[in-house]
């Protein structure tokens, strides 16, 4: 086959649901691997009164998950994670599934392969992804974010799935400020949806250097990488070098994205903290910038290294493997 032959004609139905199937299963493989350290660095990230004395050092991470694990044991550092995975398999599943269908549209053959056209790929299917499974993520980090002393009782207090997302629901925003011609209050108590939204233009903003990124180099590094056949298709690579090129690009993307996901989840968790208010996104990075500067937009970001590290790898390498397994 020429590699100037389109790649289209092998992407059926079939194939594109085995995709999916195959990136589900990887994002909830490589979620589980390492919940604790996301749970660690949502507390970090939103800034919870109760964890900030840990948040700064890589060790303080250790600390953090020290102090929960104390409290709650190993559940508790888990918690939120049941939302994570009801939120991880259809984000990954159609993320991997989207990118490969808009890389055949946008790269038929290998010889148009560009980075442009591989960030372009990666950007847009992670940004259909978001779009489909964007509350479940606010439910998770909501779940994540509730703690507790160690004189209260464990099940009263643990926030289940659906007991975050009622509370989401009632939630009533009733403050009079406002700032903007639009009555925003008014809107959420009439549309309560809305509130499972909460920092979704962030999340968009920040999902096209973190998806475009972790893509751009997932591809180039393959491509530089990994071997070719005569007709031009690159070789079967090894699951140690998918692990290894997962990696980079994870560091890569998560440096490149960081800052967004801080403003994220400040807003995510804004029902708990101001919840007469609905937190737009120049005012939380504001506010963040006023409290710590420069740093506050990199907080937990040693954490963030030691999840995306191992996650990304394991999504990419069982996404890969997994797509192998059943033929695609």
């Amino acid at each position: 086959m020429s590699p100037n032959v389109s790649r289209r004609d092998n992407q059926g139905l079939q194939a594109i649901l085995k995709s999916g199937l195959a990136g589900g299963v990887a994002g909830c493989v490589a979620k589980t691997v390492v919940a604790p350290l996301d749970r660690v660095k949502i507390l970090f990230q939103a800034s919870n009164p109760e964890f900030q004395k840990y948040a700064g050092t890589w060790s303080g991470a250790f600390k953090a998950a020290g102090a929960i694990y104390k409290v709650g044991g190993f559940r508790d550092l888990l918690q939120g994670h049941s939302a994570t995975l009801l939120r991880v398999f259809p984000y990954a599943a159609i993320k991997f599934m989207a990118y490969d269908q808009v890389h055949n549209i946008l790269m038929p053959t290998p010889a148009q392969e560009t980075n442009f056209r591989r960030f372009s790929a990666g950007a847009i299917s992670g940004m259909i992804s978001v779009f489909f499974t964007y509350p479940l993520e606010v439910i998770r980090v909501r779940m994540a974010f509730h703690t507790r002393g160690p004189e209260e009782v464990v099940e009263k207090l643990r926030p289940s799935f659906t007991r975050a997302a009622r509370f989401m629901y009632r939630e009533t925003a009733t403050s009079t400020h406002q700032t903007l011609p639009i009555d925003t209050n008014t809107i959420l108590n009439r549309y309560p949806l809305l509130k499972f939204y909460r920092g979704f233009t962030v999340t968009i903003i920040g999902m096209i250097p973190y998806a475009g990124v972790s893509f751009l180099c997932w591809g180039a590094l393959r491509a530089r990488f990994v071997s070719r056949d005569a007709s031009g298709y690159q070789k079967k690579p090894t699951p140690l070098a998918d692990l290894g090129i997962g990696a980079v690009s994870g560091v890569l993307a998560q440096t490149a994205s960081y800052p967004f996901e801080v403003v994220r989840r400040r807003m995510q968790v804004g029902g708990i903290t101001q919840p007469d208010r609905w937190l737009r996104w120049g005012e939380t990075a504001k506010t963040i910038w006023q409290s710590k500067g420069l740093r506050g937009f990199y907080v937990g970001l040693s954490i963030g290294y030691l999840k995306i590290v191992p996650m990304t790898a394991v999504s990419y390498a069982v996404w890969q493997g997994g797509k192998q397994l059943m033929g695609v």
